[in-house]
């Protein structure tokens, strides 16, 4: 299977570098300064089910990669709208797309452009980083990845995908119902972080405060609320994985988000993750006060940023 991986982060590089062992044909779709970086080093992974250190293929422009079977889409939100003008020649030529991306809106704009029978959906629960350095950090040795197809034209290549991930290290699942997985994690995801950020804690010092157990419960339940209210209730085994994973006391877990808040980046994923939840609970009449309450603050931080580069 030849594949098309936009950039080579921390979900691109990693998952890239699984699929090369796997035998993949892959080719790396990066910026100048990221190709040269690899070009000269090669592409490093350090993870405890396996070191990556090797050279692979990479381009700057998606007609330079041939005709893909699958590109692979991992760029952060607000990055999305240049995403797709790079992705656009592979996708024209034939080439569906695989999304490892947070929230759902995301899916709204690709299918726009190219539409839902090309745009496969893709869960990954993982924890990676990319140094300063430029290495690929697999925080632990967790890996679940669920990719299914969002319509009937798009089962054989979501099939042949799945089968050559399956044989990568990790949890493989495949959901003909890939809709909901993607509902479960946001769900997950946009309440954890809603807290997170908002109480700019781990998990475990969260739930150390005497109110830390009942915002969580009440972010969960806006979500969950949210998910069924849009037709994709959760399971009840799977919102009890969604409080046991976020109810844990003694967990450092943070999510991602508040640790680029921490780092003062620039920009954030608060408007896919958090806004964007907020935003249909809102449509559907629905009482969201912890997400409300969370988000105002990640604008406020947003709005700073934002005055600092005028």
């Amino acid at each position: 299977m030849k594949i098309l991986v936009l950039g080579a982060g921390a979900i691109g590089g990693y998952y890239g570098a699984r699929l090369i062992e796997a035998g993949a044909d892959v080719t790396f779709l990066v910026r100048p300064a990221r190709q040269h970086r690899l070009q000269t080093r090669g592409l490093q992974i350090e993870s405890g089910v396996g070191r990556f250190d090797h050279a692979v293929n990479t381009v700057i422009k998606a007609s330079d990669a041939g005709q893909s079977d699958l590109v692979l889409l991992t760029c952060k939100a607000y990055d999305l709208d240049g995403a797709i003008e790079a992705i656009a020649p592979a996708v024209d030529a034939g080439a569906a797309v695989l999304p490892f991306l947070n929230g759902l809106g995301a899916y709204d704009r690709l299918d726009a452009r190219f539409g839902r029978d090309k745009v496969l959906g893709g869960v990954a629960y993982i924890a990676t980083t990319l140094t300063d350095e430029g290495v690929v950090q697999h925080l632990a040795d967790a890996d679940t990845m669920i990719v299914g197809p969002r319509a009937r034209a798009a089962e054989s290549v979501a099939r042949r995908f799945f089968d050559l991930a399956s044989t990568t290290p990790g949890s493989r699942k495949y959901a003909p119902d890939i809709d909901q997985a993607l509902w479960d994690k946001w769900v997950l995801l946009a309440a954890g972080a809603a807290v997170c950020c908002l109480l700019r804690g781990t998990l475990r010092e969260i739930l150390q405060t005497n109110a830390g157990e009942k915002i969580m419960r009440s972010a969960i339940g806006e979500c969950a609320a949210v998910a069924a209210a849009s037709g994709h209730a959760l399971a009840p085994d799977t919102l009890a994985f969604t409080e046991g994973y976020l109810i844990a006391v003694q967990s450092n877990w943070a999510a991602s988000m508040m640790r680029d808040i921490n780092q003062s980046r620039p920009r954030l994923e608060a408007d896919a993750i958090v806004g964007d939840m907020l935003a249909r609970a809102v449509s559907l009449g629905l009482a969201a006060p912890v997400l409300e309450a969370a988000y105002a603050n990640l604008q406020i931080y947003q709005n700073r940023k934002a005055e600092e580069t005028r």
